[in-house]
């Protein structure tokens, strides 16, 4: 009894030390001085201009711009890296990028400006204003979808196709064209949360319905230039198209600049500052929206968010919410596209936000790090987004631990019971199954959480799929002589 519990012992430290080498190695867990709580701006800056190209180092992230919002000004902006590493080129904080998915924060304030300026009820069906278009014919009814189901993802409208995109000034489908294909009821409107980019288009035919005027045209003339977001546009042609960014893949593999047809789900392209300005407009007094319709986005409209619900706490108007463990409130929006990740963190009560754009789709870690050092310099406590490393750790360990069951299969492969064997190569087949479909796929979640760990998860499962194969090279011995002998 003593020697197997020694065993299980001696099997939880080695497990424990691989998990911590797994960790480090992996820049999943950090080892550097951290910024002490209400230090000055000056220190947080120099902390990272520290830490910043380190962990762009770590995680193979070309380029990151960065804004910082205190007390409701603009307090800091920095760019690092390339905008274009095969190039050379390098990364300005005056050089805008595509922010992806923030776009939708910024079209919520778009429909509520119509809302403020009485063109628009939230909760009216917006069939009544959609003159030009209608809904596929679908058993669900129509009339229940309205502006606030759409602004929260409560439409039961699907995702959308997001790997449709062009080139800038190549031909693309109309906006009434995409919206036939995809934006086709898949329940009852106002029942559950689904996440979806056709909503958000929806609501950019609603806008040029209501104002008959290209929704670019007016987002720039009632959003955009009212809040001085200069370096912003819906249209590259806007923009010097040779200074935007190229983004990187997964795999660190060059991404062209590219559009969609659609631009208010995830189209414009603004620089960190202008961004900053954007989240610092809801701090304060603004030309675009009225404090009670500032306070209207950051109201829960729905808690239950599915898988959403891992790093925050609800989802309002255009942004995700979540209450920090001091009792303030913080909004958010991310974006991910191919070659691009962002995010941008608002607490409105202490007039603090944080903006940080990268040309890498291998963000996630970076930008949760960096969220980290931001909250704990302003004595938030952890945000939501801090859980992604904790999972990181969980990782670690769920490698290790892959690591560990290989070689001990392999110690003890030197007798085996047909059942046994007829087991390990079950389980091995089905391993190198699920590994073979991982690698067909285009696109995986895990590796987007996961940029480094994803690839030592599948290195970890194809070792103990091979130890599963070589352990069945061992003698085969019935189970009641593999039992008697353990009891001598």
């Amino acid at each position: 009894m003593m020697k197997k519990e020694r065993q299980i012992w001696s099997f939880i430290l080695a497990t424990a030390v691989l998990a911590f080498l797994v960790a480090l190695l992996s820049g999943s867990l950090q080892c550097r001085r951290a910024i002490k709580p209400g230090a000055s701006l000056d220190d947080f800056k120099t902390h990272l201009l520290q830490t910043i190209p380190d962990l762009m180092e770590a995680y193979s992230i070309p380029g990151c711009s960065i804004s910082l919002v205190l007390n409701g000004e603009v307090a800091y902006s920095e760019a690092f890296g390339y905008a274009d590493r095969e190039r050379g080129r390098l990364l300005g904080p005056d050089t805008p990028m595509s922010v992806q998915s923030i776009t939708k924060s910024v079209t919520a304030w778009g429909v509520l400006a119509l809302s403020e300026d009485g063109l628009l009820d939230l909760d009216e069906p917006v069939v009544e204003h959609l003159k030009t278009w209608d809904f596929p014919d679908t058993p669900y009814s129509e009339g229940k979808v309205t502006a606030r189901t759409l602004l929260s993802h409560c439409a039961s409208l699907p995702l959308g196709d997001f790997t449709a995109v062009y080139a800038p000034g190549d031909a693309m489908p109309s906006l009434r064209q995409t919206l036939t294909k995809q934006a086709v009821l898949t329940g009852e409107p106002n029942r559950r949360f689904s996440y979806s980019n056709v909503g958000y288009h929806v609501l950019e035919l609603l806008i040029e319905e209501i104002t008959a005027k290209r929704y670019s045209e007016y987002m720039r003339e009632r959003v955009l230039m009212p809040l001085h977001m200069e370096s912003s546009s819906f249209e590259p042609s806007d923009l010097s198209e040779a200074s935007l960014p190229t983004g990187y893949d997964l795999k660190g593999r060059p991404v062209p600049v590219y559009v969609y047809p659609e631009k208010s789900s995830g189209g414009l392209f603004a620089t960190a500052a202008d961004i900053a300005r954007f989240t610092a407009a809801s701090m304060k007094e603004n030309p675009v929206l009225a404090a009670w319709q500032v306070r209207r986005l950051y109201e829960p409209e729905r808690k239950e968010i599915g898988v959403y619900s891992l790093v925050f706490d609800a989802y309002g108007l255009g942004h995700y919410l979540e209450t920090l463990p001091g009792g303030l409130l913080s909004a958010s929006h991310g974006g991910q596209g191919r070659g691009i990740m962002t995010h941008m963190q608002i607490v409105p009560e202490s007039g603090d936000a944080l903006v940080i754009l990268t040309n890498s789709q291998r963000s996630w870690p970076f930008i949760a790090q960096v969220l980290a050092q931001w909250a704990r310099w302003r004595g938030f406590g952890p945000v939501g987004m801090e859980r992604i490393l904790w999972a990181h750790y969980a990782m670690s360990v769920l490698i290790a631990l892959l690591v560990m069951a290989g070689l001990l299969t392999l110690a003890a492969s030197r007798v085996c019971s047909r059942r046994l064997k007829v087991a390990k190569a079950v389980v091995a087949l089905l391993l190198i199954v699920l590994l073979l479909w991982c690698k067909a796929q285009p696109y995986l979640l895990v590796s987007s959480v996961f940029p480094v760990l994803a690839g030592w998860l599948g290195t970890a499962t194809a070792c103990l799929s091979a130890c599963l194969l070589l352990s069945l090279l061992g003698k085969e011995k019935s189970g009641k002589t593999i039992r008697r002998q353990e009891l001598e």
